[in-house]
């Protein structure tokens, strides 16, 4: 019986597992890196042990530490979560060799399934069906588009699309130090990427006594940059051929591998409905909750029960209804994708019936720059995919987030998405969807309501400033209007309010009256008759407006614009806290370049992003260079546009 668990992990799957832990009266180690030493998970375990330093490399990728802190603390099992150290077959020897309980597959099944070159040799061996690999070496144009992957992770680090041969050996040399740094392996390998795939995997949980179970499908085809976003059980439109034919193969690669314990079996549907083997997932995924929520199971409480070597029973239980989940980030997605740090002011999700929340974050915490930007996973289980769609939907329209910028607006614009809600997602849904999908509405109505409602709760946080009214302080002087200037966050639009007061003591605007003002709340009403309630929060130079269908974040701007507020034409500026890890060949002052052409790589939060010309002209100036850390607006690199005339 294991008594105390190390869990290898960090945040959200780490506050998971204890929370199971907990219910089973199973006493818990947390480990943290310096970055953490705050952290939720830390603070929810009954011990936690320091691992030096803040990046991966150093702390949590680094198995002789984990090890040793896991005897230093008593603990007699170690669980690996997910990334990091999970599917490092190393480590899990290591585990087992300082004779502590492994709560995980057998180290074979790691070995055999951590490379995915060698797992689908195995898997057509076994007779599971699978795209044939691509020589990058021999590529030719008839071969594309290619998708290049990491033989060692997951997660989408490491992966690119080609569709340009010429681009295939610069794509392969990103995608080699990407998944170098990720998983320390920089094995790639190439296969045909499929148009309109979709994404569907099969949950295998196993025991050691030949017991292997399918846990129906998930379908995770919304993706941005190869990482899933929305995820649901079961994966909808599969007739029952197909259903059994995926159940049957995902069985065949778990008996291969004589495995043990939670796994996943990833295909990709072709748009004609064949499916192919993508690999294997020698661990708990981050989209378990919906597998758990239609099966009512615990998938953590079996992995401890199957690594003490209690029988799974013979058949599961049947599944009921529909689960979906949606992954909360910190990041931009109309900014392609930049991830957010700063402190999470407020993370407030309804708690309502059939709703989920899994989170490492909770009011007040600092998102930093060593690791992923989910915030948080939102689950929502209802009878039918329809009603599970738009509970979830609804709860993150509701859901209060105060801090960095996220995608919680797209991820309810894509549940609401007709491609969506009509039961047949596909991976390429943000390549077509995402300029509409984050372009700021045309009709700003509701957030010039949001932008008045800041203005009255500004006038009833300083009633010295404009005198006193039954209404929150508002100046009674009609003949006087008062004007407010806002820049909404994150698109920078900017909005005036010009209020009056009445000689009744009500606020009148165009189109709007203030019916009441506090600090924190404030009703109005719109010439239609519609009655809209909002609460406010502000922190330093911003304050946050959440209503009925969302969270507005505005910034006060002073009445008129200083004119040198500018920034200097040409100029490339860190988007995020990030480290400089290389820039393009040649780059150098006098360095001629074009309009979009790559020139810095910058990684931020285990992922790199691309700093581009923005424009075709000379690089005058070169401040950034490998290894350099920068904060976010660092001015890196400053390119003279061509058609602009030499600086006298």
């Amino acid at each position: 019986m294991i008594s105390t668990l190390l869990v290898a992990n960090r945040g959200e799957i780490a506050c998971r597992i204890f929370r199971t832990c907990r219910a089973l009266g199973i006493a818990t180690v947390a480990v943290y890196s310096d970055a953490d030493a705050d952290a939720l998970h830390v603070r929810e375990a009954d011990t936690a042990v320091r691992l030096p330093g803040a990046a991966p490399a150093d702390t949590y990728l680094r198995g002789d530490l984990v090890v040793r802190a896991a005897r230093t603390a008593g603990a007699d099992a170690v669980h690996p979560g997910y990334g990091f150290l999970s599917e490092n077959a190393g480590f899990a020897r290591a585990v087992q060799d300082a004779g502590l309980v492994w709560v995980g597959p057998p180290v074979k099944a790691i070995e055999m399934m951590a490379s995915k070159t060698r797992a689908k040799e195995l898997m057509a061996a076994a007779g599971v069906p699978l795209l044939a690999p691509v020589d990058p070496a021999q590529a030719t144009a008839g071969d594309l588009p290619l998708l290049l992957k990491a033989a060692a992770g997951g997660g989408g680090r490491g992966m690119r699309v080609v569709r340009e041969l010429g681009a295939l050996p610069g794509e392969m040399a990103a995608a080699t130090a990407e998944a170098a740094s990720a998983f320390g392996d920089g094995e790639v390998f190439a296969e045909p990427y499929v148009e309109r795939g979709r994404h569907v995997e099969v949950q295998i949980m196993a025991d050691a006594h030949g017991t292997v179970w399918a846990l129906g499908t998930r379908d995770c085809s919304l993706q941005r940059r190869h990482q899933k976003v929305i995820e649901e059980a079961p994966a909808p439109g599969l007739d029952d051929a197909l259903r059994t034919r995926l159940h049957d193969a995902a069985t065949a690669a778990a008996r291969a591998v004589g495995y043990r314990g939670a796994g996943t079996v990833e295909f990709l549907l072709a748009a004609d409905g064949r499916p192919y083997f993508l690999e294997m997932n020698t661990r708990l995924q981050v989209e378990h909750p919906v597998t758990e929520a239609v099966f009512g199971l615990d998938l953590v409480a079996l992995q401890l029960s199957v690594a003490e070597g209690e029988p799974l029973p013979t058949t599961p239980p049947t599944p009921h209804g529909h689960a979906v989940e949606a992954r909360l980030y910190a990041e931009d997605p109309a900014r392609d994708w930049q991830p957010q740090t700063g402190a999470l002011l407020t993370l407030d999700v309804p708690d309502e019936p059939g709703l989920r929340l899994d989170t490492g974050y909770t009011d007040g915490d600092t998102i930093g720059i060593h690791y992923d930007p989910m915030l948080a996973k939102v689950i929502a289980h209802a009878p039918s995919r329809a009603q599970a769609v738009r509970l979830l939907a609804r709860a993150l329209e509701r859901t209060r987030i105060h801090g960095p910028v996220t995608n919680r607006e797209l991820l309810v614009r894509s549940l609401r998405h007709p491609d969506f809600t009509g039961a047949r997602p596909d991976t390429g849904f943000y390549d077509r969807h995402l300029d509409a999908l984050t372009r700021t509405p045309g009709d700003n109505a509701g957030r010039h309501l949001a932008a008045l409602a800041a203005a009255a709760a500004h006038a009833a946080r300083h009633p010295d400033a404009v005198g006193t009214s039954r209404f929150g302080g508002w100046r009674n002087l009609p003949s006087q209007p008062q004007i407010r200037r806002y820049r909404s966050e994150p698109d920078g639009a900017e909005h005036e309010i010009a209020y009056r007061t009445t000689r009744s003591g009500a606020i009148d605007t165009p189109g709007a009256r203030i019916l009441t003002a506090t600090p924190g709340h404030v009703t109005v009403e719109t010439d239609d008759g519609v009655t809209h309630h909002f609460r406010l929060a502000t922190h330093h130079d911003r304050v946050h407006v959440d209503g009925a269908t969302g969270t507005h974040t505005f910034t006060a701007l002073p009445r008129f614009t200083d004119p040198t507020e500018r920034t200097e034409p040409g100029s490339l500026l860190a988007p995020m806290p990030g480290t400089v890890v290389r820039l393009a060949d040649g780059l150098a002052p006098g360095t001629t370049v074009r309009a979009g052409q790559p020139l810095i790589w910058l990684e931020a939060m285990k992922m790199e992003h691309r700093i581009l010309a923005p424009a075709s002209g000379t690089l005058t100036a070169l401040h950034a260079a490998p290894g350099l850390q920068v904060e976010v607006g660092a001015l890196l690199a400053v390119v003279q546009d061509a058609q602009e005339e030499p600086t006298p």
